[in-house]
């Protein structure tokens, strides 16, 4: 089939990728010139495991180009992909604007039959918005469906995720589109679950909203397990062998970050509200959240008690491990606290350093683990990367001021690391 994605972000760019690799020809539209040259050039806008050199192939093989003309774009395909990007807003609500924007250009260059596909995250309700503005926008008598085909990739294993998913979903209620959609979807080894379009919206929203209650829920008892004098690496274990309940996601630290749930949550909780429920459950998992970077802090300042003057190196900025996505990391709240309290910051983190230093001041970024706990007075596990899990701990704890560790994501041993000479800290532990 011919395909168009509108947005080259984390979301548009693996789709677009992805189906070119299942042989369809795909052309992927952005409004920002820089960023569809760097794409026409190999350079990847974001790091993704296994996707420069996916794009590559697909590139010079010809299923897979990039442009900024919308009006080739959708005159040349089949199924148009909205995959711009769905912002908070600072009252909660997810921007739309860009949406909207894509709807209005999509409309006014359609030219036979078209099927134009939610694939960003957004509010339920949103398709009926997009049907109408196509209407109100479309210059000829020309059918088209709008469908929504929500996306549940993770960063850092996007590529898989897209290649294997759990399930696909289809929101629509026209069949003509649930056949081409269930066409275009044929060799993916995945049930497709065909729904209305409002449910398929709310599937989304419902799914990621579950997820982060699970960390925050496995973060509530690592606090109870700190408490009590146990270990919330063993309690999850014990948990997550119930089939009704599963490991995934029991994993207890420094809470969830990233574009994704954050924005996801805010925008159902709002979303929730204005249908007139308050869905207070979910308030509630923010706020373990926000706690669990505070609680990091206090652990730091309990180790070595005045932060003014002393240097803490901080391990990982992004958000979890194999990805450079800064967005709603707990490093930046962890570090912009500290600051506040007079530390002075050294960091190092294996791709997000470039992210890091759009966001974060006065940091010393180093060129590796050691540089970062060379002369600290404590030294902090942020991101679980493996690289850190391998290090040489004996080493670290030569360069270090004083060998304090706050492990934010629970990669050590505790009995090892004390026996190793580390005043050691982590959660739930």
């Amino acid at each position: 089939m011919n395909i168009c994605i509108v947005g080259t972000g984390y979301v548009g760019l693996v789709t677009g990728t992805i189906f070119a690799h299942k042989g369809h020809t795909v052309i992927c539209i952005d409004k920002e010139e820089d960023k569809i040259q760097m794409l026409k050039e190999g350079i990847m806008p974001i790091y993704e495991p296994g996707l420069e050199e996916m794009v590559k192939s697909n590139a010079a093989e010809g299923r897979l180009r990039f442009s900024t003309d919308m009006a080739e774009g959708v005159k040349s395909s089949q199924i148009i992909f909205i995959a711009v990007g769905t912002p908070p807003r600072a009252d909660g609500r997810a921007d739309l604007s860009y949406i909207e924007q894509v709807a209005r250009q999509i409309a006014r260059h359609m030219n036979e039959y078209k099927i134009v596909v939610e694939k960003s995250t957004v509010p339920v309700q949103t398709g009926e918005k997009v049907q109408m503005t196509i209407e109100r926008n479309i210059k000829e008598a020309v059918e088209f469906d709008v469908v929504s085909n929500p996306e549940f990739l993770k960063e850092g294993s996007a590529i898989e995720d897209a290649l294997n998913p759990d399930r696909i979903v289809v929101g629509t209620s026209s069949e003509r589109a649930r056949k081409v959609m269930e066409e275009l979807y044929k060799d993916f080894n995945a049930p497709i679950i065909t729904t209305d379009v409002k449910s398929a919206e709310i599937i989304k929203h419902a799914a990621n909203s579950f997820l982060a209650l699970k960390i925050s829920y496995i973060n509530a008892v690592a606090n109870v397990c700190e408490l009590a004098g146990a270990n919330v690496m063993e309690v999850a274990k014990g948990m997550g062998l119930d089939r009704r309940i599963g490991r995934r996601f029991l994993y207890a630290g420094l809470g969830y970050g990233g574009s994704c749930f954050p924005k996801d949550i805010d925008a159902f909780a709002r979303i929730s509200q204005e249908l007139g429920y308050e869905f207070p459950m979910l308030r509630q998992v923010q706020q373990i959240n926000r706690e669990q970077r505070t609680k990091l802090i206090k652990k730091i300042e309990e180790e070595i008690w005045i932060l003014k003057g002393k240097t803490i190196g901080i391990l990982g900025l992004a958000f979890k491990p194999n990805t450079d996505d800064m967005r709603e990391a707990p490093a930046i709240t962890i570090i912009e606290e500290l600051q506040k309290r007079g530390a002075a910051i050294k960091a190092y983190d294996p791709k997000a350093m470039n992210n890091a230093k759009s966001v974060l001041d006065k940091v010393e970024y180093c060129q590796d683990p050691y540089g970062a706990a060379k002369d600290a007075d404590c030294l902090v596990i942020a991101t679980e990367w493996n690289e850190f899990k391998e290090m040489d701990l004996t080493k670290i704890k030569q360069l270090m001021n004083h060998p304090t560790i706050v492990d934010g994501r629970n990669i050590f041993d505790p009995k090892k690391m004390i026996e190793m000479g580390f005043n050691y800290r982590s959660v739930g532990r």
